[in-house]
């Protein structure tokens, strides 16, 4: 019988990600976390969540630096969980799983879209390359390649990729 494979120890930052911020309640306590809440009883109201399950999720997000735990009552003491910079950058990932959900699960039944808090128009989340503002959506253009610390396996995987794929063509307007 083969045996379960180690996400951190793949050589792959999509593997390593996951491995943090792939389990479900993770996604949806952070979801909550971007709404504002920061305190144990919203995040279980909010999400329905057992006790032991959301004490678990919460410590691990704290232990992976993507929330801070930090006391706003002292007698008793209670903590609340606050997004760090870590967490907060994880936003536009959730936004684009949002999105992508509303387009290709329930395009009919959308429960919830991202507006523009300022006007009320709704947004329509895109991925784009800062450099030149050009959509990530074409796999042609822009691909996967080995990184600086590839081992010589993930360098040759890359290597036999780039063979085989087709030369794009290029215009005159790039």
């Amino acid at each position: 019988m083969a045996s379960r494979i180690r996400l951190e120890d793949r050589e792959c930052p999509l593997s390593t990600t996951v491995q943090h911020v792939g389990e479900w309640w993770t996604l949806l306590i952070l979801h909550d976390a971007f709404d504002g809440y920061t305190r144990f009883d919203q995040f279980q109201q909010s999400l329905n969540i057992s006790t032991s399950m959301l004490t678990t999720r919460l410590k691990t997000l704290v232990a992976d630096g993507l929330l801070e735990r930090r006391p706003y009552q002292t007698n008793p003491v209670r903590h609340e969980y606050v997004l760090t910079e870590r967490g907060r950058s994880l936003r536009p990932v959730v936004v684009a799983l949002a999105a992508w959900g509303n387009q290709h699960l329930a395009p009919e039944e959308r429960a919830m879209i991202l507006v523009d808090a300022r006007t009320g128009e709704e947004a329509e989340p895109v991925v784009v390359d800062a450099r030149t503002g050009r959509s990530l959506d074409d796999s042609e253009r822009y691909v996967f390649t080995a990184g600086p610390a590839a081992s010589e396996a993930m360098r040759a995987r890359y290597v036999e990729l780039e063979r085989q794929r087709p030369v794009p063509e290029t215009s005159a307007s790039e």
